[in-house]
C-alpha cells in the first residue's frame, strides 16, 4: 500500500548568540544560503521578500551528480512560498511547496520557527509541518540538524 500521509518533523537547538542576530540571519537572503542548506547540497535564494505576504523561492543543489535524487529535477529541490507570520525576534512561518510533477512530494508544507531565550542564547524550535510522503522522516530531520548546526556556526562567530 502506498503511504501518502503527510509527517511533521521538530527540531531544537540552542544557539550562544542573542535572539535578534538569530533572527536577522533567518531572513537575510544572503544568510539563508549559507546555513538553510543539508551538507552536500549548495543553496541559491532566487527571492526572499522577508515581510508577512512576501514571496520566496530557494532551490537546493546537490554538490555532486547524483542522477535521480532532485525532487524538482535531477539534481536540484525547488520550493517557493510565502512568509505568513514575522514577529521581530520571536517567531516565523512560512508556507512552502516543491516545485515538482511527482505528487509524493506535492502539497504545501508550513515552517514555524520560534525563538525564546535560554542560558545567555537563544533556542530555536523548528517545526516542519505538511513534509510530503515522499521526503522520508530521517532525511529531513537530518537536513534541518545539519541546517541548524550551520545556522549556529553563522551566528556563534557574528
Amino acid at each position: 500500500m502506498l503511504h501518502t500521509h503527510t509527517h511533521s518533523t521538530r527540531v531544537s537547538r540552542h544557539l550562544n548568540a542573542p535572539r535578534g542576530r538569530v533572527y536577522r540571519a533567518l531572513l537575510d537572503p544572503h544568510a539563508v544560503e549559507q546555513w538553510k542548506v543539508p551538507d552536500g547540497m549548495t543553496c541559491r535564494v532566487h527571492a526572499y521578500d522577508a515581510r508577512e505576504g512576501g514571496a520566496l523561492r530557494v532551490s537546493l543543489s546537490y554538490d555532486a551528480p547524483l542522477a535521480g535524487t532532485g525532487k524538482s529535477g535531477a539534481r536540484t529541490d525547488t520550493y517557493h512560498g510565502r512568509f505568513v507570520t514575522l514577529v521581530p525576534d520571536k517567531q516565523i512561518v512560512e508556507i512552502d511547496v516543491f516545485e515538482t510533477d511527482d505528487p509524493m512530494l506535492r502539497g504545501a508544507m508550513t515552517i514555524t520557527i520560534t525563538l525564546s531565550d535560554e542560558a545567555g542564547g537563544t533556542r530555536v524550535d523548528a517545526v516542519h509541518d505538511g513534509v510530503p510522503p515522499g521526503v522520508p522522516a530521517a532525511d529531513n530531520e537530518t537536513g534541518w540538524q545539519m541546517a541548524l548546526a550551520r545556522l549556529a556556526a553563522l551566528v556563534e562567530a557574528a
